[in-house]
């Protein structure tokens, strides 16, 4: 699978669900169960490198700004979404959180933000074609800590300088 089929899936199966996070999650595993078993876990190979390329200090502190906090748990899930919103909010993100401002469109921090099923996709698939878990992705493993710069996700005055855009669309 190479990275243009990796977002189709994506883009695809947000598109059927109409943005909800929980039926593109279940969308995608539908879509995947059309695949083979090793296209699965190609699919399953290219969400976590993404994942883990996601874990920065940077995107930690937009999505504490996003979701007035996130937490481990929470920021595993922002990521999982981030992802799920398709390659152009992604790498957008990636390159500069602030420019999030606008990337996304309406954005509510109840039910926007939180894409751990969309994170299960693939292994849910796997195991339902195939009656076992996914096997080992043998990719490196993930950073210990965020990359780049920790910013303090509780410092309002840190937060409004390094993303101005932001802090104005969903802080003033």
């Amino acid at each position: 699978m190479d990275e243009t089929e990796f977002w189709e899936l994506i883009d695809g199966s947000r598109e059927a669900a109409g943005d909800d996070p929980v039926e593109q999650a279940d969308a995608l595993v539908e879509r995947l169960l059309g695949l083979d078993p090793d296209r699965i876990a190609d699919f399953a190979r290219h969400f976590e490198s993404r994942f883990n390329r996601a874990c920065t200090w940077d995107l930690w502190a937009a999505a504490a700004l996003l979701l007035d906090g996130a937490s481990d748990d929470a920021f595993d899930s922002f990521r999982c979404w981030l992802i799920g919103r398709g390659r152009h909010v992604f790498e957008g993100a990636l390159h500069d959180p602030d420019q999030l401002a606008g990337l996304l469109g309406d954005f509510d921090e109840e039910t926007d933000g939180d894409g751990e099923d969309i994170g299960y996709a693939a292994d849910e698939a796997y195991e339902q074609l195939t009656g076992a878990v996914m096997p080992d992705l043998g990719l490196p493993a993930p950073p210990p800590e965020p990359l780049g710069d920790y910013l303090d996700p509780d410092d309002d005055a840190a937060l409004a300088e390094r993303f101005p855009r932001l802090w104005a669309r969903f802080r003033d």
